[in-house]
């Protein structure tokens, strides 16, 4: 194992880090904790790392400052919680002038290896080094993590592309335009086209649509594989996919167990509520659905009223639809979930007391902003404007609030009392 270790050790610091698009994240590095690095799988956590090894050496680390392990290397398959210890000899005996400066030690797939965190908990009260942590979402999840390391890490959670991404990923803005003209603006309204029939994932950004579609379906296939079946011992694979296939198929909506198991038990397949509410739990955990609560005081009126489910990815949502059911609506306020989700919010829906909806309640836990969100795909239809307008202006009122949003596909305008309707190629750039 010793000479395996060297070997990897040396293949990293001879290897040219690949070419990768900026993702709008940073490392907390905050002294004594690990980062840990958290998101479903294939959404660029390891990239995300490569990406802080090319800033480490912009700013004049160098290359064997930073070690790098992949535990999922097949040369690695004899490893054990014993053989970290010679990873350390191996990497000092390499550097020993190293012992006197902080080092930047990347773990990837950490969690492959039995009672990882005793080691990184040793490391972290014994060395001077910053650790990073990444692993599937099957094993290495947040929950786990604050269980397993004791308050020692900090978790950065990575999405799919958001816009910003998607339009520096394809070459269309280094940075946000802060002006449109009409150029830009039909280049932004283009591009956000693409994003929600794409979607964020890296990998799917330059493939044919049949292709796209296909690996999309595998990503979704993995989660319940690897994350769900295996992880959590679950043999009702047939109750799991109706479960999957129905939120995908009405995504941004209220899901209740009890309806859901009700329409199972018409179709004759056995399930028990505890297990169905299993396995959402299942699908939360490995970051595939996000559930947005009703925004009340009362936790009794909360346990009531069914959350709405969202799904992280629009592509995700267009692979498993076929193309003549696809709601649009649906599409963007998804996508408006997500932007709202990537950008830190807490998130709930409002119900008022005269029965009307609004979309979303999203308040930032660090700068307390309070946003209201209508989402529309058209009010070129003045029934449904009407409806979506009063659902907001009646949120506005019960809560307080003096500013609303209404986020349409393409329509602007500013109405007199403090509500904005701004397009979603604009509003994304916020």
């Amino acid at each position: 194992m010793k000479r395996i270790i060297s070997q990897l050790i040396d293949d990293f610091h001879e290897r040219e880090l690949p070419e990768l698009s900026l993702r709008n994240r940073e490392f907390p590095e905050l002294a004594n904790k690990a980062d840990v690095i958290i998101g479903m799988r294939r959404t660029g956590k390891t990239f995300f790392c490569f990406q802080r090894m090319k800033q480490l050496l912009s700013s004049g680390i160098p290359m064997n400052q930073i070690l790098y392990l992949n535990f999922e290397d097949d040369r690695l398959l004899d490893f054990s919680v014993k053989d970290f210890q010679t990873v350390l000899d191996v990497y000092y005996s390499k550097y020993p002038e190293n012992r006197d400066v902080k080092c930047h030690f990347f773990f990837d797939e950490i969690q492959s290896i039995e009672k990882w965190e005793v080691f990184i908990r040793r490391l972290l009260d014994t060395e001077n080094v910053q650790i990073s942590l990444t692993g599937s979402s099957s094993k290495l999840l947040s929950k786990e993590i604050a269980t397993s390391l004791r308050g020692r890490s900090i978790s950065t959670e990575i999405f799919p592309f958001s816009f910003k991404e998607f339009l520096r990923h394809h070459d269309l803005f280094e940075t946000a335009p802060e002006h449109f003209s009409s150029k830009t603006a039909s280049i932004l309204r283009k591009a956000a086209s693409d994003y929600i029939e794409i979607g964020g994932f890296p990998e799917v950004q330059n493939i044919d649509k049949n292709l796209r579609t296909e690996i999309l379906q595998g990503y979704i296939d993995s989660v319940l594989l690897k994350d769900v079946v295996e992880r959590h011992k679950v043999s009702n694979i047939v109750a799991l996919k109706h479960l999957v296939n129905n939120v995908m198929t009405s995504p941004c909506s209220q899901f209740s167990v009890n309806k859901f198991y009700n329409t199972l038990k018409s179709m004759s397949i056995k399930c028990t509520k505890n297990n169905l509410y299993e396995y959402l739990d299942h699908l939360l955990d490995a970051y595939l659905f996000y559930r947005v609560p009703l925004h009340t005081r009362s936790e009794k009126t909360r346990m009531v009223n069914p959350p709405k489910i969202y799904v992280i990815d629009t592509g995700l949502l267009n692979a498993m639809t076929f193309r003549n059911s696809v709601n649009h609506g649906h599409l963007l306020e998804n996508m408006v979930f997500m932007h709202l989700r990537y950008n830190g919010f807490e998130i709930e829906y409002v119900n008022t007391e005269k029965a009307y909806e609004t979309d979303f309640f999203a308040r930032h836990p660090i700068t307390g902003e309070i946003s209201l969100i209508q989402v529309c795909w058209d009010i070129s239809n003045e029934k449904t404007f009407a409806r979506e307008l009063r659902g907001l202006k009646s949120a506005m009122t019960e809560l307080g609030i003096a500013q609303g949003t209404i986020v349409t596909w393409d329509e602007e305008k500013e109405l007199d009392d403090g509500i904005n309707i701004i397009p979603a190629w604009k509003w994304l750039l916020n």
